[in-house]
């Protein structure tokens, strides 16, 4: 492929043009897509809460890795690890339910640590995310199939009523 055939972003950025399907696998050109997450939206942190918690549950957690990781990119310094370890399991869960243990379950293991020990933040128990995030990336080790939505964590609040 020729430089000038890439797809460009309004900046001249090369960014794929390609449809994603929900876990954010491209799609072949012209194929029917979710849309995709708009990037570098600041959120405060509770909009970034809720706005996860609902692609978590659609099934959709590659795009809320990217909600995560507008409010690393653009947060406070001192919340950057928060968001960047909500993030790590967010596209550990992505890459567990595409079938990919090995790194499924490395990043899911790394946002752990990374939110290991720390106080509860903007309603999160994050040591019930740990726990949850350790816990799937041994099942997931062990063969189990994850299914995105039915694996989906609960951020803050008690569950949704089924």
């Amino acid at each position: 492929m020729r430089e000038q055939d890439r797809d460009r972003d309004g900046e001249g950025r090369a960014r794929s043009g390609r449809p994603r399907d929900g876990l954010g696998r491209p799609l072949p050109y012209g194929a029917e897509g979710v849309p995709r997450q708009p990037e570098g939206v600041v959120r405060t942190p509770a909009e970034t809460v809720a706005q996860a918690q609902g692609l978590l549950d659609a099934g959709m957690p590659f795009h809320a890795h990217e909600v995560f990781e507008d409010a690393w990119k653009s947060g406070s310094a001192q919340d950057a690890d928060l968001w960047r370890g909500l993030a790590q399991l967010a596209v550990g869960l992505t890459h567990a339910a595409r079938g990919n243990a090995v790194g499924g379950a490395r990043l899911l293991r790394r946002g752990a640590d990374a939110l290991a020990g720390r106080a509860d933040a903007y309603g999160m128990d994050l040591a019930a995310l740990t726990a949850w995030a350790r816990g799937l990336a041994r099942r997931v080790e062990a063969g189990e199939p994850v299914d995105a939505a039915a694996e989906a964590p609960r951020l803050s609040g008690p569950p949704e009523p089924v």
